[in-house]
Parts: C-alpha cells; sequence; structure tokens
C-alpha cells in the first residue's frame, strides 16, 4: 500500500470510532475493538477494485521510488505507530468513567453540555472528569511529552 492509502485508512479508523463509539461496549478492550475496525477496512480496500488498478498500473520505476520512499519513512513510520500505540494502552487504561469522557470530548468533539446530557451528570462533574483523566495520561504519557 502507498503511503496515502495508509493515511487514507487511518483516517477512515478515527472517523468510524467516533461515529460508532455509542455502539462501543466496554465488555472487551478498547484497543481490541479499535483493531476490529482496523482489520475490516484494510480487507475492504484490498478488495476494492481502486487497490487492483492500482496495483496494476505501477510501473518498476515508481517500485523503485516506493522502495527508496519507504525505507526513508519506515523509522518514522515505526516511532508513530508506537506513539499511538502508548496512547491507546493509556486511554484503554482510565476508569472507565474518565475513558468515556476524554473520548467523547477529544474523539468525538463533544461538548461539555452534550457530554452532561447524555451521561446525565453536572457539566461540573463532565469537567472534573476530563480534568483528571487529562491529569492521568499527562503522568502516564510523560515520555512523549
Amino acid at each position: 500500500m502507498t503511503g496515502s492509502a495508509n493515511e487514507d485508512i487511518e483516517q477512515e479508523v478515527y472517523i468510524r470510532t467516533w461515529k460508532n463509539i455509542d455502539k462501543y461496549k466496554e465488555t472487551g478492550k478498547f484497543k481490541s475493538w479499535i483493531s476490529t475496525i482496523t482489520a475490516n477496512l484494510c480487507r475492504d480496500y484490498m478488495k476494492s477494485a481502486y487497490f487492483r488498478n492500482s496495483q496494476n498500473s505501477v510501473t518498476e520505476e515508481d517500485e523503485l521510488i516506493q522502495i527508496k520512499d519507504e525505507k526513508e519513512n519506515i523509522e518514522n513510520e515505526l516511532i508513530k505507530k508506537q506513539r499511538q500505540k502508548q496512547i491507546m494502552n493509556a486511554i484503554d487504561a482510565l476508569k472507565p468513567k474518565f475513558r468515556e469522557v476524554i473520548i467523547m470530548y477529544e474523539m468525538q468533539d463533544m461538548s461539555y453540555e452534550e457530554i452532561s446530557e447524555k451521561l446525565k451528570c453536572p457539566v461540573g462533574t463532565i469537567r472534573s472528569r476530563l480534568f483528571n483523566a487529562r491529569k492521568e495520561l499527562s503522568v502516564t504519557l510523560k515520555d512523549l511529552l
């Protein structure tokens, strides 16, 4: 897959996660849920006509350029994936009430009021939970800051 296809799939994973967060059941790990979404999107992409056509239209020169670019970017990609994994593990390790608030606010772009209505809690409680979730994440992820 090319870099742009990877970025497209990654963006689609974020979008699907945000749109379907209300379907997430806390019986399993959040990380596993996102991994399933990612695997399904990758399978869909590999089956797509776009992927088959792009694979057939690549010239030898394009392949050489692609290999060179991949070698240059592999370290950056590994670092990026490690960072994402650390962040997801840190979010997954939060208490459920902190995790749900941080996901709603940061990933779903919900306002304090919207979260308050959905969770049937006062806005002050939402602010407090968000503050505490960020505080825990900053401690857990201090090496990334």
